[in-house]
C-alpha cells in the first residue's frame, strides 16, 4: 500500500509520508493532499510572499472598513482593526513553523496546504473538517470578489452617466452583466496550471491594491478639507434601538475579520519560497511586513472614509464618490484598479481549491484519461498551452457557480461579514492553536496551555456573535 501510494502521488503531484499512508489506509481511501512540489523550482522571496499576502488581504475588505468604522466609532473601530490584525499575525507565526515536519526549519516533510498540516498534526477527522471549512471559505471569497467587481464596474458606469447626463439623470445599471463579464475573464485565467504560475499576477494585483486604496484615502481627505471638519463620533452611527446597534456592530466586526483572511493560503504561499534561508523565517518576515502595511492602510482608509462621510458612510467607500464631477476620472481609475486587483485575488484564492478537488479526482480515478491526460495546444502567435479536460470542465463550472450565487445574493457588507465570521475562529484561531499544542507537546494546565485555550474560547464567542449578526443582516436585506 505504501509503495502504491507513493507511486500514485508522483503521478498526480502529491507526496505522502509514512504517517499519512497509515492514516490513508484507515480512512476509506480518502486522499491526503500533501503537495510535494519538489519537482517545481521554488524561486519565491520575502517580497513575492508579501505580494501574495497583500493581493489576498487588501481587496474587497478595505472598501468596507469606513462603513465598519462608522458602526463602531472612533475608539472601538481602530482598536478592532489592530486587535484582529494582531491575532492574524500571531496565528501566521504558529502556522509558519508547521510547514516542515518534524523540525520547523530542517524537517524533510513539507505540508504545502492548510489541509495537509491539520491532517499531519490533528488526524483525519480534523483534517476533513478543516478541508471543508477552507474550501467553503475559498469559494466564498470568490463569490465576494464577483460582487465587488460588479460594484466597481457599475460605479464606473454611474460616474460616466452622471458626468455626461448630469446629477439628475437616471443612471441605474444591473450588476448581472458585469458579473457575467468578470466570469468570462476568470474562466480563461482559471486554466493557469497552479499557484506557482501566478507570481506575476500577484505582483500586478498588489500594485493595484495600493493604488486604489491611496486614491480612496486621498479623495476622502480632500472631502474633509472641503468641508472644513471631520465627521464621526466616539460611539459611531446612531440607531433607533440598542438591538439594531448590536447587529450593526456584529456585522462591522465580521467585515473587519474578513479583511485579514490569508491564514487559508499561507501554506501555499510558503511552498513557493526558496531555501535557504529557512522558509519559516522568510514567511514570518513577509507576514510582519504585509500585516503591518495592510493594517496601516486599513486604519488610514477606514478613518479617512468615516471622517469624510460620517453617518452617511457607504458600504463600499468608492461608491460615495460616483457622482463627483471634479474627480470622476480618478474615481473611475481607482475602480479599474480594483477590478484588476480582484482578477488576481480570485485566482490566488481559487487555485488552492482547484488543486484539492482535482487531486482528489485524479487520486480516485488514476486510469481515467479524462482526469489525468494533458494535451499540448499551440495556437498562432501564442506560447504552447497545456489543456486538461478535468481542469477545463471543473474550473469552468466553479466560476459559473460563483457568478450565479453572487447574482442571487449581491449583498456586499453582509456577505463579507458572514465569510469573515465563518472562518475567523476555526481557521485563524482554533486549528493553529491545536496544531501548536500538538507539535510542542505542551503540558495541559500549564500557563501556556491555559492562555492558548482561553484565547481559543474567546475567539469562538467572538465568531459566533459576528456570524449571527451577519446572517441576520442578509435575511433582512433579502426580505427587504
Amino acid at each position: 500500500m505504501e509503495n502504491e501510494a507513493h507511486s500514485m502521488s508522483s503521478d498526480i503531484g502529491i507526496g505522502v509520508n509514512e504517517k499519512m499512508v497509515e492514516a490513508l489506509e484507515s480512512s476509506d481511501n480518502i486522499p491526503l493532499l500533501l503537495t510535494n512540489s519538489g519537482s517545481l523550482k521554488r524561486t519565491g522571496t520575502v517580497w513575492t510572499a508579501v505580494a501574495h499576502i497583500v493581493t489576498g488581504v487588501i481587496g474587497s475588505g478595505v472598501l468596507s472598513l469606513p462603513w465598519s468604522t462608522a458602526q463602531l466609532g472612533w475608539l472601538a473601530g481602530p482598536l478592532s482593526v489592530i486587535l484582529i490584525a494582531s491575532i492574524t499575525l500571531f496565528s501566521s507565526f504558529l502556522l509558519c513553523n508547521t510547514y516542515r515536519h518534524p523540525h520547523p526549519e530542517h524537517g524533510p516533510n513539507r505540508s504545502a496546504s492548510y489541509l495537509d498540516v491539520v491532517h499531519l498534526h490533528l488526524g483525519i477527522s480534523n483534517g476533513r473538517l478543516s478541508g471543508l471549512l477552507v474550501n467553503i471559505s475559498l469559494y466564498g471569497f470568490a463569490i465576494a470578489f464577483v460582487i465587488t467587481t460588479a460594484i466597481s464596474l457599475r460605479t464606473i458606469q454611474h460616474s460616466f452617466c452622471y458626468h455626461n447626463e448630469g446629477s439628475e439623470a437616471s443612471c441605474e445599471f444591473a450588476d448581472a452583466y458585469y458579473m457575467l463579464l468578470f466570469g468570462v475573464i476568470q474562466i480563461i485565467l482559471s486554466q493557469i496550471p497552479n499557484f506557482h504560475n501566478i507570481e506575476w499576477l500577484s505582483v500586478v494585483a498588489a500594485i493595484m491594491s495600493f493604488t486604489y486604496s491611496f486614491i480612496g484615502m486621498g479623495l476622502s481627505i480632500a472631502q474633509i478639507i472641503d468641508k472644513g471638519h471631520a465627521e464621526g463620533s466616539i460611539g459611531g452611527i446612531s440607531t433607533s434601538s440598542g438591538t439594531e446597534k448590536l447587529w450593526l456592530v456584529s456585522q462591522a466586526l465580521g467585515d473587519i475579520s474578513f479583511s485579514f483572511p490569508f491564514s487559508t493560503i499561507i501554506m501555499e504561499i510558503q511552498d513557493t519560497l526558496k531555501s535557504p534561508p529557512p522558509e519559516n523565517q522568510t514567511m514570518k518576515k513577509a507576514s510582519v511586513i504585509a500585516v503591518t502595511v495592510t493594517t496601516f492602510m486599513y486604519l488610514s482608509c477606514g478613518g479617512a472614509g468615516y471622517a469624510a462621510f460620517g453617518d452617511n458612510t457607504p458600504g463600499n467607500l468608492l461608491t460615495g464618490f460616483e457622482s463627483s464631477k471634479s474627480s470622476y476620472w480618478l474615481v473611475n481609475f481607482a475602480n479599474v484598479c480594483i477590478v484588476v486587483h480582484l482578477v488576481g485575488s480570485y485566482q490566488v484564492y481559487s487555485q488552492p481549491l482547484f488543486a484539492t478537488v482535482e487531486s482528489w479526482f485524479r487520486f480516485n480515478f488514476p486510469d481515467s484519461e479524462f482526469m489525468n491526460h494533458t494535451y499540448i495546444l499551440k495556437l498562432p502567435l501564442l506560447p504552447a498551452f497545456e489543456l486538461n479536460f478535468l481542469s477545463l470542465t471543473f474550473r469552468t463550472a466553479y466560476v459559473a457557480s460563483t457568478v450565479v450565487i453572487a447574482m442571487v445574493f449581491p449583498y456586499f457588507n453582509q456577505i463579507l461579514g458572514v465569510l469573515g465570521s465563518m472562518i475567523f475562529w476555526p481557521l485563524t484561531i482554533y486549528f493553529p492553536v491545536e496544531i501548536y499544542l500538538n507539535q510542542s507537546s505542551t503540558v495541559p494546565w500549564t500557563t501556556k496551555w491555559v492562555l492558548l485555550r482561553t484565547f481559543s474560547i474567546v475567539g469562538f464567542v467572538f465568531g459566533l456573535f459576528t456570524l449571527t449578526g451577519c446572517i441576520k443582516g442578509i435575511v433582512a436585506q433579502k426580505i427587504g
